[in-house]
C-alpha cells in the first residue's frame, strides 16, 4: 500500500524557461516546505525525466520553447505512465483558447500570474487531496456512499478520469461514464443513479440540455446534478439553474470543494 503523500515528500517537476519565474516559484514552494524541485527548461527534458522517474506534480508554465503547456499535458494524459501525474499551470494567459484544454486534462489548478503564496498554497493542498487515497472520505457515518451509484458525464477522458479519482478518494465505488450528453441522456432511461456529474460543452448533447432532459423526461426527475464546468457565460449558466441544475463548479475544481457540495446534498435538511 502507498504511503500518503505529504508536502516534505511531494515530488515536483517545474517546466519553466525564465530563469526568474522559475527560481520565485521554486522559493515559494521551499517556503511552504517542498523539498523535492527539479527545474526543466523545456518540455521536451521533463517529458524525457518523467519516463525515468515520474514526479507526483509537474508545475508548468503556458508558453515553453518546443511546445505550450497545454500539448505537454496532453502528451503526458496520452502516456498510460504518465495519465495520473497531477498538472498544475501558471500563465498570464486568459484566453480560452489557450486554457480550455488545460481545464479539460484534468488539471488541479490554473493559477493565474501575477500568484502569491496563498494561490500556491491553495493549489498544492488540492494536488495533496487528489493523490492521496481517502483524503477527502466523509464525514457522515450513516450515509453508505460505497453502495450509491454515480453516473459522470464528460467527452473529455482525462476529466473523467480526474473527476472519478477524487470521487474514490471521497468514498464512492460505483460509476457509469457517459461521453457526451446525449449518451448520458439514454443512460439514465434505463439505469438508476444517486447522483449525475456533468461537464457543460460536449457534443451531441450539452450539459444543460441534460439537466433540461432529467428533470422534464427522465423518470428520475429528483436525482441531484453537479456541473463541473470551464464555461462561464452567465447567460447559459443562468439557463442551465433555471433547468435545475443542483449545483455548479469551476473547472479545474478543489477536491475539497466538491466534497462540500456533496456532503450538503446527502445530508438530510431537519
Amino acid at each position: 500500500m502507498k504511503s500518503s503523500i505529504r508536502i516534505s515528500t511531494l515530488q515536483v517537476y517545474l517546466v519553466e524557461p525564465s530563469r526568474m519565474q522559475a527560481h520565485l516559484i521554486e522559493s515559494h514552494l521551499s517556503e511552504l516546505g517542498v523539498l523535492h524541485t527539479q527545474l526543466f527548461q523545456d518540455a521536451g527534458s521533463a517529458l524525457d525525466a518523467m519516463k525515468k522517474q515520474p514526479p507526483d506534480l509537474v508545475i508548468s508554465a503556458l508558453h515553453l520553447g518546443d511546445m505550450s503547456g497545454a500539448e505537454l499535458v496532453e502528451s503526458m494524459r496520452s502516456a498510460a505512465a504518465l495519465k495520473d501525474i497531477a498538472f498544475v499551470l501558471i500563465s498570464s494567459e486568459d484566453n480560452p483558447l489557450y486554457l480550455d484544454p488545460v481545464r479539460q486534462s484534468g488539471a488541479s489548478a490554473i493559477l493565474s500570474k501575477p500568484f502569491g503564496l496563498k494561490e500556491l498554497q491553495d493549489a498544492i493542498f488540492t494536488t495533496l487531496d487528489f493523490l492521496n487515497t481517502g483524503s477527502l472520505a466523509l464525514e457522515n457515518d450513516e450515509l453508505c456512499i460505497e453502495t450509491l451509484h454515480l453516473l459522470v458525464v464528460d467527452d473529455s477522458f482525462s476529466s473523467r478520469a480526474h473527476l472519478i479519482r477524487v470521487l474514490k478518494n471521497i468514498g464512492f465505488m460505483n460509476f457509469t461514464e457517459a461521453e457526451n450528453g446525449k449518451l448520458g441522456a439514454e443512460i439514465i432511461l434505463k439505469n438508476a443513479f444517486d447522483l449525475v456529474i456533468t461537464d457543460y460543452n460536449m457534443p451531441r448533447m450539452n450539459g444543460g440540455d441534460l439537466v433540461k432532459f432529467i428533470r422534464t423526461k427522465s423518470w428520475q426527475q429528483s436525482i441531484p446534478v453537479i456541473m463541473i464546468t470551464s464555461e462561464k457565460d452567465e447567460e447559459r449558466l443562468a439557463t442551465v439553474r433555471a433547468a435545475g441544475v443542483t449545483a455548479i463548479c469551476d473547472k479545474p475544481f478543489e477536491p475539497a470543494q466538491l466534497k462540500a457540495l456533496i456532503e450538503q446534498i446527502f445530508t438530510p435538511t431537519e
